[in-house]
């Protein structure tokens, strides 16, 4: 159980990083700055398999109808991926990816929306780069290098996530180690370095919550990591970058009431300082952080 003591002496052993700022900056006009507020992500998924039916399009006209949807609800840009990262799901190869991202990114970034794409292929990252993505949303470890030269040509942002795995289709049993924040540091330092060595300048760090791993699929052991994980964000901001958070789902705790998972986790991610939330429930996810005093 999460008591207010075990909060009052974790920002008491790590007062010092409370205070830590993070970059700001620019995209499309659009400043992100987490030292005077969050940011909302929109989802949308291409792909049949996704388990969170409501952001699921399987055309390109339903996925830019939901992208001006999510907007409109208070998103500040939408991310939009074409393979489901559920271990079950059919994997899409790059060609599969290109041909129903390509279309749907074109069309949100001609409407004006901010775009991100979810994806860890270089052919598919710079065909979505072309067609008007400024985040890529990097769900692999490999070819990073080429990656990053991809995003710094295109002035665009990465989403750094931490992936222990080839991709994120490529998971199996997650080691953290016996310090959780200080493996995700080390990681997204090296990862940081790599990047900025590259030419980036617009960095969101991601935990990787979301990925499936074969030890973290028991709810009680998988819901008590991303609660640790939120709470301790706010020391992962001491690398200088703002963070990211895909907010969970936790089906076996919400059942029916699933759709109230992601803002509950919001509550905690917020409480850890995060700076963008990843959500397919925009509006209700809003709610709550401006209930927090977020807005």
């Amino acid at each position: 159980m999460l008591r207010l003591g075990d909060l009052a002496a974790l920002a008491t052993e790590h007062a010092a990083d409370l205070t830590a700022r993070v970059a700001a900056f620019d995209l499309n006009g659009r400043r992100f700055d987490g030292n005077v507020g969050p940011a909302l992500m929109g989802v949308i998924n291409l792909s049949a398999d996704s388990w969170y039916r409501e952001s699921v399009c399987l055309s390109t006209e339903s996925a830019v109808r939901r992208g001006l949807v999510l907007a409109a609800q208070g998103a500040d840009l939408i991310d939009v991926g074409a393979e489901s990262s559920l271990a079950h799901a059919a994997r899409v190869g790059g060609a599969g990816q290109e041909s129903r991202l390509v279309p749907v990114v074109r069309e949100l970034a001609q409407a004006g929306l901010l775009v991100s794409v979810e994806t860890y292929h270089p052919g598919v990252t710079r065909a979505c780069l072309e067609a008007g993505a400024r985040v890529l949303n990097l769900t692999g470890r490999e070819h990073t290098a080429e990656l990053y030269r991809m995003v710094a040509e295109h002035d665009a942002a990465v989403i750094l996530c931490h992936v222990q795995g080839a991709n994120v289709r490529e998971v199996g049993d997650a080691d953290l180690g016996d310090d959780l924040v200080a493996h995700l540091y080390e990681y997204f330092a090296r990862e940081v370095d790599l990047a900025t060595g590259q030419g980036v300048r617009r960095i969101w760090i991601d935990p990787g919550l979301g990925f499936y791993y074969r030890n973290l699929q028991d709810s009680s052991v998988r819901i008590r990591h991303q609660m640790q994980v939120f709470l301790n964000t706010f020391r992962l901001r001491t690398l200088g970058w703002p963070t990211c958070h895909a907010l969970p789902h936790a089906f076996e705790c919400f059942g029916d009431e699933v759709r109230s998972a992601e803002p509950f986790f919001a509550v905690l991610a917020a409480l850890g300082q995060t700076d963008l939330y990843r959500t397919h429930e925009v509006p209700r996810t809003r709610a709550v952080l401006a209930a927090l005093g977020k807005w």
